[in-house]
């Protein structure tokens, strides 16, 4: 799935769209993949010197790919988005810089009706950079 797919399942648009493909996707989990560029506009005043990207990015990227699958699982769902409500057990563990290529995994733990809980991990070259949970409900928009 490309930007353009990732687009047509949740809201987010460059330049706060943080995935640019969905290297594959089930019912249960989604494989997604950001290549962090040196010109993202973060670095120019994310400790400039020494460019890296803020760790709440990072969560902010799994949870665009947990909104993905669970848009994915609710197509039918009419005007309904994912929308964050919750982070827990969130652990930052290797820095990222310019150059590094994201990998996200996140998985389905339970869903209690609109409500979805969510595991993450985040990794450069198969080296975990953050791990968290998190929750999403399902939310009625006005499109």
């Amino acid at each position: 799935m490309d930007r353009d797919e990732i687009q047509k399942l949740i809201p987010h648009r460059p330049p706060f769209l943080w995935l640019d493909e969905i290297v594959s996707i089930n019912e249960t989990s989604v494989h997604a993949r950001k290549d962090i560029t040196s010109d993202l506009d973060v670095f120019r005043g994310h400790y400039p010197d020494f460019p890296v990207l803020p760790g709440v990015l990072q969560c902010e990227a799994a949870m665009q790919a947990g909104a993905v699958l669970i848009a994915h699982s609710m197509e039918a769902a009419g005007n309904k988005v994912p929308v964050a409500t919750r982070m827990n057990n969130v652990q930052f563990r290797k820095l990222v810089r310019p150059g590094d290529t994201l990998d996200i995994e996140v998985t389905l733990t339970e869903r209690l009706q609109d409500a979805f809980f969510l595991k993450a991990k985040v990794s450069v070259e198969g080296k975990v950079t953050t791990r968290l949970e998190f929750a999403c409900t399902a939310t009625e928009v006005d499109r």
